[in-house]
């Protein structure tokens, strides 16, 4: 499946210390509301990830988008860490405080979702590693750098560079793009593919 977006999730514990993590199962959901969802195998011993159980716990945790420049701070991040280590130090990270939930963002990283868990499910899988948390959340404030945007005021994504995984140890780099749109005149649907809450909804509901 490839490539994949890179969900570099933040959270806190119980006892307000963050966690910082990578994961390359990570998508939106739907967009009115906006929800993603990010999915944790277990670690190498077998446990559940911090990442999740800190979302379950507090109820709340920060998309942070991994560009090609944070590529080497979002790799260290990826390293099995004792639970309670701060990944924000461990890579040199600055932190940032979010607006509505308590897990800051990582500065430098040019959008983020601060986000409200929702729920998880869990599928079994072979031990150790193979039983899968995926851990839905609804998006209540999006932060955008405004140096990542163009004059329009739309997101510069070559500019931004996002990375993506490929498998292996292989990744990739957003550096170019092109447009496709589906022939017709349903509205509704273009703007569902733009992504668009307003002008999906019906103007009479």
């Amino acid at each position: 499946m490839i490539p994949r977006p890179i969900g570099w999730i933040s959270t806190v514990d119980s006892a307000g210390r963050c966690n910082l993590a990578p994961y390359s199962q990570f998508q939106n959901v739907t967009f009115d509301p906006p929800i993603v969802m990010f999915s944790a195998n277990q670690t190498t011993d077998g446990r559940r990830k911090d990442s999740v159980r800190n979302a379950e716990d507090t109820g709340e945790f920060v998309w942070n988008m991994a560009t090609w420049a944070l590529r080497e701070a979002v790799n260290a991040t990826g390293q099995e860490l004792a639970p309670g280590v701060d990944e924000f130090e461990h890579a040199g990270l600055a932190k940032l405080p979010s607006r509505l939930v308590k897990p800051p963002r990582v500065a430098g990283s040019p959008i983020q979702f601060e986000c409200v868990y929702l729920n998880t499910l869990r599928f079994p899988g072979q031990p150790p590693m193979g039983t899968a948390d995926v851990v839905f959340g609804r998006v209540v404030a999006v932060h955008i750098d405004d140096a990542a945007l163009t004059p329009e005021g739309l997101v510069d994504v070559l500019r931004l560079q996002p990375i993506a995984r490929m498998g292996y140890f292989d990744y990739t780099v957003v550096d170019n793009r092109f447009q496709m749109v589906i022939p017709g005149d349903n509205r509704a649907l273009l703007a569902g593919l733009e992504g668009s809450a307003e002008k999906a909804r019906p103007l009479n509901p």
